[in-house]
């Protein structure tokens, strides 16, 4: 059985608070929720309270299984200057800590115009090698999420998961992988077989919406048992994050993925 992790930005948006969607995601039976950058969805303007996202968490002994580096797209050179993206991640790490997050999720930025897309990969590679270096022993682990450019995320640089893998492998760090997003891998038309073999052991961390329209699995063309039979023959047995747009009330939206997580 997969456990599922909802989104708390996206889902349970209906009980108020990040730390009253926790409270409500656990009341429906989860045990684990995730969430976007730790300072709120437009941070900083709306930071989040984080002792009572903590006191949730303790309370309903769930698990946040991810939060988002920030700030998360800075790779662009010019500037050369990446000085804001480490300070920032020692903080995101202390923060981590505090609410008991094993990974934190990061991306490849809109790239470093006018270079060779070779050279831009291996530049992130050099990148993250440092990122792991100054947060060892901190025991967080770096995913590395690939993006469709297609529909949500014009102009990014990582937009293919083998590109991802390639960047992954290049860190060669058991605390840097890759997070396998499923919806944007089906946008951006992969074949999800042939990337989660490609992949193996380098994902460690999922997470699932529909394609098209990026609602809770159901509501768009992705065989869902098909697609979970596949993930659990590559071997991936870790939590799925829930990160859709309802399309109907969150304990409802969350009904058909649960049924099927179930046996998967």
């Amino acid at each position: 059985m997969y456990q599922l992790a909802p989104n708390i930005e996206l889902l349970f948006t209906e009980a108020g608070d990040y730390h009253d969607r926790v409270r409500a995601a656990a009341a429906s039976g989860f045990t684990a929720v995730e969430m976007w950058g730790p300072t709120g969805a437009d941070a900083p303007s709306t930071p989040k309270d984080l002792p009572a996202l903590k006191a949730a968490l303790e309370e309903t002994g769930s698990q946040l299984t991810a939060q988002l580096s920030e700030p998360r797209t800075q790779f662009m050179i010019p500037p050369w200057d990446h000085s804001e993206f480490y300070r920032k991640l020692d903080e995101g790490v202390e923060i981590a800590h505090f609410l008991g997050t094993p990974r934190i999720v990061v991306g490849s930025g809109t790239g470093f115009g006018g270079w060779k897309r070779q050279v831009q990969l291996d530049k992130l590679i050099e990148i993250y090698q440092k990122a792991i270096a100054q947060i060892e022993g901190s025991g967080i682990t770096l995913v590395l999420e690939p993006v469709n450019v297609r529909v949500d995320h014009p102009g990014s640089l990582l937009d293919r998961t083998s590109e991802g893998v390639y960047v992954a492998r290049g860190v060669d760090s058991p605390f840097f992988g890759v997070l396998y997003d499923l919806y944007h891998s089906t946008v951006e038309g992969e074949d999800v077989a042939a990337e989660l073999a490609n992949a193996g052991d380098i994902i460690r961390y999922v997470q699932i919406a529909d394609a098209p329209g990026r609602g809770e699995p159901g509501t768009g063309e992705i065989d869902w048992p098909a697609s979970l039979a596949l993930l659990r023959s590559s071997g991936y047995d870790g939590p799925i994050g829930l990160e859709y747009y309802p399309q109907t009330a969150s304990a409802e939206s969350v009904a058909y993925i649960r049924g099927l997580a179930e046996s998967a």
